[in-house]
């Protein structure tokens, strides 16, 4: 069960990270490329792991590493992509609840993984309740706006509903991306070393990340970004929480190959649930920059959401 705390702890500092983030946020990144470029560029420096755990794939395992690295770099693109496009309230759902499915139906065909009854109710209990603390507001007449939305997809085809049909595709295609590369590095750290191939399949992000500043077009964004952004007031602070943000990537990376992929994926409600508890008390100190919705109706919702999270730890571990 190490995997379920290397996991937690992983999504415990996600929170914080995200939490961090907005803090510092001067300037939004309206280019997912852009906003690829700045998150891929720091994996080069993974390579100082090496040492720890010296490994040279053989080319084929070593095209099969590069191979997923450059997945997970197309994958925050299509990801940042449906953000900037849709809401993150409406996005952020529907990805945190279809990753989880998808991994399980991967996982099940090419890793030939499957859930016991357990764990399967766990699964399903944490993929509930994540998705009750992630959705930022809840209406009594939800039923209703789900069925005319399904009929505005189906059925009327028309200019205005093309947002609702991007949300759909483009976030359905994220939780699917997501789910592929985790499934993927879960068939590589099967075979391989952990540490080693996964500083590897790091370079094949940082490739990527190569290969889109060498295009004049994303060059020229990504320059015209850093102009105007703004200097970061603390560098100490932004360089902590970078190394953060990567020390939780790799637990969770290590938490993926010591545990069943699709479990780790769907206990991402562990992170919703730091995350809310984070907001909520840094709010009071900074009500202007973390705005949580605290009506009687969502902070119902949010705590039957932190009950399904509980609950479904509970049933996982006992």
């Amino acid at each position: 069960m190490t995997w379920i705390f290397v996991a937690t702890l992983s999504y415990l500092i996600n929170a914080g990270v995200y939490v961090a983030d907005k803090f510092m946020l001067s300037k939004k990144v309206h280019s997912s490329i852009t906003y690829a470029f700045f998150v891929g560029i720091w994996s080069i420096f993974n390579f100082v792991l090496l040492p720890l755990d010296w490994y040279i794939p053989t080319p084929g395992w070593l095209l099969i590493e590069l191979a997923a690295g450059g997945l997970f770099l197309f994958t925050i693109i299509v990801w940042y992509k449906a953000l900037h496009q849709s809401e993150a309230t409406r996005v952020v759902p529907i990805v945190g609840c279809l990753t989880p499915i998808f991994t399980l139906l991967l996982s099940v065909i090419f890793l030939g993984d499957g859930l016991g009854a357990k764990h399967l109710f766990s699964f399903s209990v944490l993929m509930v309740g994540g998705g009750l603390i992630s959705i930022k507001q809840t209406n009594l007449h939800l039923i209703d706006r789900v069925v005319m939305r399904v009929q505005q997809v189906l059925g009327h085809i028309h200019a205005d509903y093309r947002p609702t049909r991007r949300l759909l595709i483009n976030s359905t295609l994220s939780a699917f991306l997501f789910a592929a590369y985790a499934v993927l590095m879960k068939f590589i750290y099967t075979h391989e070393p952990f540490l080693g191939s996964f500083v590897w399949s790091r370079l094949g992000t940082f490739i990527g990340v190569i290969v889109i500043f060498s295009i004049p077009v994303y060059r020229k964004a990504i320059a015209k970004h850093q102009a105007n952004a703004k200097q970061q007031t603390n560098l100490a602070f932004f360089l902590s929480v970078r190394l953060l943000a990567a020390a939780a990537f790799i637990l969770l990376n290590w938490a993926i190959s010591l545990g069943d992929v699709a479990m780790v994926n769907v206990l991402q409600g562990v992170q919703y649930l730091f995350l809310l508890i984070i907001v909520l008390v840094m709010s009071v100190k900074y009500p202007r920059v973390y705005k949580e919705e605290v009506g009687s109706g969502v902070m119902m919702q949010k705590l039957a959401g932190v009950a399904l999270v509980s609950l479904g730890l509970y049933i996982l571990i006992s």
